[in-house]
Parts: C-alpha cells; structure tokens; sequence
C-alpha cells in the first residue's frame, strides 16, 4: 500500500471516489474544495492498495508556519473517505502509518483530523476512530449539534409549536424559491447586529457554489403578510442530512416568531429524501463554550445531540 500527494491529475477518481464512498458528501468534491483554494494550501492525500486501486482520500491543507496538517481547513468536517468494499480497519491503521510517516517527512509535525459525523455515513464507518486511538490522538475539540431524526422525530415542544401557530395567524408563509440576494440582508443584518461580524462566506460565494451544486443547496426563507423575507437558512443537503446553515431571522421576524414554522416546513420537506435534518452547532471556543439558549431552542424542536470532534496527534 501506499500513501501519494494529490494533484489535479487525480481530480475525476477522486470524485469518483468520492460518489462511491462510504461516508462521502459533496463537500469534498473537487468543485467544491476548491472554490476558496486562494484561502487554503491543498494538502490532500490519495490511498492505493497492494493492487494500485484508489481506496481513500484525505481532505487536507496545510499551515506551514504552524507545521500542521488540517483535515480540512476550510470544511467542517474531514477525515479518510473510503471505498466501503475495500477498506476495514485493518486497513485504516495502514494508511494512518504511511499518512504520518508521509506528512512528518515533509517537515509536519502536527495533525488536526476533523472525522465526518456518523449522520453522514452511507454505511458504518468509524475505522478511522479505532485507529486514532492507536496512534495516540487526543481529542482537542467537541461540538455538539443538534439533529432530528425524521424516521423518528421528537415532537416540537409547547413553547415551539405556539410560535409556529403564532406565525402562521400572522400570515407568515415559507417560500423556497426565492433568491440569496433578498435573504443575503437579513442574515448580514442579523450578524452585525447580534456579532458585530459577517458572514463567513461571501454572496458571490455562496451563489457559485448554489450554481456548482444546484441539487445539494438549498435556501428556504420565511415571508410576512407583505412579501418580505424575515428569516432564512440555507440547507446542504447529502444522501442522509439536510443541513442548515446561515440560520437568521430579521427584527420583524423574530418578533412574528418565525423560526419553528421555517423548520417546521423542513421537515415536512425532507422527511422523505433524508434521515436527519441537523440543525448545527451551538457552541463556541472548539465546543468550551455552550450557548445554552440556543440549544434549548433547537431540542424545543427535536433537536439531540450529535457530536463534532476534532482529534490532534504530535508527530
């Protein structure tokens, strides 16, 4: 076996890779990692077996003054994709060898390895734990996200439910085709107002991705008696989980309490294309920090507990 250095000679096995994976989403096509590459140092690794097959890829970048490989960067999540019929954990514990002999011989002395959370996974896929384990990883950081199971949901709670009736007799309704451009001012509003900061991404940015990706991103934005978007989130959508991402409600829609009527049409929505709507993280400080309102808010809608971590080996 061993352990290369992507490049772009690769990149259509390893989006073929990719779509055959165990626990691969389209946040690691190459269409996809690569729209920010200016930000990110591409660091990524390809897995042959004894038989020169690709069977994994590792979603990486690099930060040279800090000696650390990242899996990844730039994505919430990372971690080995893998051929479901080819790799078990005896061959995980191979691939992290060579990948750590690999990366300390070109001058890393440190990984961070962001798993993809179970929701994710196609088929179970937690070789890589067992494997971080006997390489000595720690884990340095915990998010906790808040996911509702649609095959069995939780029931919204008293609190939740009046606000969706609320909403509804104030004439509240969810649009789902209307454009970034209209919602793009509530969200930004919201984060200046409440953060003091902007979006992650810009609109230019997120609109190239929609385009790239039309079928995986999705906006969904709560309307007043008026027409007017109040509220919105953005859903990535993967062969199990819908989601949500740049959730945010206007002044007006915080007052019209629109937010459970918004998540109660998602899950109307995605009840039959996936098992989980994920509500995201409430956390803050690599998970130190647990916004308590917010996660109270999210299991009023049936929202529990999913875990984000982050493990770190020095090499």
């Amino acid at each position: 076996m061993r352990i290369e250095r992507y490049t772009s000679a690769w990149r259509d096995s390893w989006d073929e890779l990719v779509d055959r994976s165990t626990q691969g989403t389209f946040l690691f096509k190459r269409d996809y990692m690569e729209y920010h590459a200016q930000r990110f140092t591409d660091f990524s690794l390809l897995a042959f077996d004894d038989k020169e097959r690709l069977v994994a890829v590792l979603p990486a970048s690099v930060n040279m003054p800090d000696n650390t490989l990242v899996s990844h960067g730039g994505l919430t999540y990372g971690g080995w994709i893998t051929d479901p019929k080819r790799v078990n954990a005896n061959v995980m514990l191979e691939f992290f060898e060579l990948s750590l002999s690999y990366i300390r011989a070109q001058g890393i002395m440190r990984l961070i390895y962001r798993p993809v959370p179970t929701i994710y996974h196609r088929y179970p896929a937690q070789d890589d734990l067992y494997a971080l384990f006997r390489c000595g990883a720690k884990i340095n950081a915990v998010n906790i996200s808040s996911t509702v199971d649609l095959k069995h949901p939780l029931p919204f709670d008293n609190n939740a439910r009046r606000c969706a009736k609320y909403a509804t007799a104030a004439g509240v309704t969810v649009d789902d085709s209307r454009t970034l451009a209209e919602y793009w001012p509530v969200l930004s509003g919201m984060l200046k107002e409440k953060y003091n900061t902007t979006p992650v991404h810009s609109i230019e940015e997120i609109e190239l991705l929609m385009h790239r990706f039309p079928e995986n991103i999705k906006l969904h934005c709560a309307i007043d008696s008026s027409g007017t978007v109040v509220a919105g989130v953005l859903v990535y959508l993967t062969d199990t989980v819908a989601h949500c991402q740049y959730i945010a409600a206007s002044c007006k829609g915080k007052e019209l309490k629109v937010l459970p009527l918004l998540f109660q049409h998602l899950i109307q929505v995605y009840t039959p294309l996936v098992d989980y709507l994920d509500f995201g993280t409430s956390n803050e400080d690599g998970g130190l920090y647990l916004n308590a309102g917010l996660l109270r808010q999210k299991a009023g809608m049936g929202g529990r507990g999913i875990a984000y971590t982050s493990w770190e080996i020095i090499l």
